[in-house]
């Protein structure tokens, strides 16, 4: 009388077996929601113990102090920090991102030509580098210790000791100045031919797929090698497949959380980190529109922008987390 109800209990079970892949996914979007929060706190924070006057700023040194007061009252400056921060917050979750300080334009219309021209930048970025990246990484596991894999270790090396702002001005002394193949000032606008805007982004473009490919060709060679250290590995290696193959149908498939998650990350820093980039090369994008209204000590502006790139790189994090969690052979097919 038993055995229909043992069986009843361990379908029951084996029926939520997918339950802790929603949850974790779950917790992971409850986590980045929540960290959002925090660094927008942060950043508002942040921008309030800038030094200057922003009304001062504005209106310059010849402003008169009832004039610098009525304009501190219109800014709501006046206000205690907290009322103004939260103001802001409830801007943002309508998509009111507020209005710049220093030339009383909109600043989410402002943004997304710009937004939409960093995110080109670090696409074209990312299509080169991460197949690049994942070649490499084969390509140094396959001839593990020998003249190649000491060779792209070594590129590895050089590319990540130098910093970017230095990649940068190597590339325009050599190939915008002395070979005039490209310009040095990465101009692009709407209406702007593809092939040109191509050609504009050759430059920034190949300083971010030096600064991401290093690391992302040697985390994936690391994987890689980790996997290779499999008993399945040894079977394969004992039944005659050759190293080409077991590299290609075992290892690498059995590395892609890894992998997916260091691209990833990559990815993230392609959108975040190019402000250094966007500065040297005059890029009209996200990060040259931060550093301008810095110095302008436009606090809405540096508020939005910085809010912006903590989403798409907390946004970019949960997709890896997402994706490992999926990749977890564990998790997908539980006991």
């Amino acid at each position: 009388m038993r055995w229909p109800n043992a069986g009843f209990r361990h379908r029951r079970v084996g029926s939520v077996g997918g339950s802790p892949i929603l949850r974790m996914i779950s917790q992971r979007i409850a986590l980045g929601v929540v960290l959002l929060l925090a660094v927008s706190a942060l950043i508002f924070a942040g921008t309030q113990i800038l030094p200057g006057d922003v009304a001062q700023s504005i209106l310059g040194q010849s402003a008169t102090p009832q004039s610098l007061a009525n304009l501190r009252e219109e800014l709501g400056l006046n206000q205690p920090a907290i009322v103004r921060y939260f103001v802001w917050l409830g801007g943002v979750m309508t998509g009111d991102l507020g209005t710049a300080l220093t030339t009383r334009q909109d600043i989410a219309t402002t943004l997304l030509p710009r937004l939409w021209n960093t995110l080109f930048l670090a696409f074209w970025a990312a299509i080169v580098s991460v197949p690049l990246a994942i070649l490499l990484g084969l390509l140094a596991v396959r001839y593990r210790n020998g003249p190649i894999d000491k060779a792209i270790s070594g590129f590895a090396l050089a590319s990540t000791s130098l910093p970017e702002f230095f990649i940068g001005y190597l590339l325009i002394f050599f190939f915008a100045v002395k070979m005039q193949w490209f310009p040095s000032i990465s101009t692009v606008y709407d209406g702007m031919p593809f092939l040109e805007k191509l050609r504009a982004i050759v430059l920034p473009a190949t300083v971010l797929v030096l600064v991401v490919l290093a690391h992302m060709m040697r985390m994936t060679r690391a994987a890689i090698l980790n996997v290779m250290q499999s008993a399945y590995i040894e079977t394969a290696e004992l039944k005659g497949l050759g190293a080409l193959d077991i590299i290609r149908k075992h290892a690498f498939p059995n590395a892609i959380a890894p992998i997916v998650n260091v691209v990833m990350l990559n990815l993230a820093f392609l959108v975040v980190g190019v402000v250094v980039v966007e500065v040297i090369f005059v890029y009209p994008g996200m990060g040259q529109y931060l550093v301008d209204h810095v110095a302008k000590r436009d606090v809405p502006v540096v508020q939005a922008v910085g809010l912006i790139f903590a989403a798409v790189y907390i946004s970019l994090n949960i997709i890896a987390d997402i994706a490992a969690i999926l990749a977890n052979p564990r998790l997908r097919h539980p006991k």
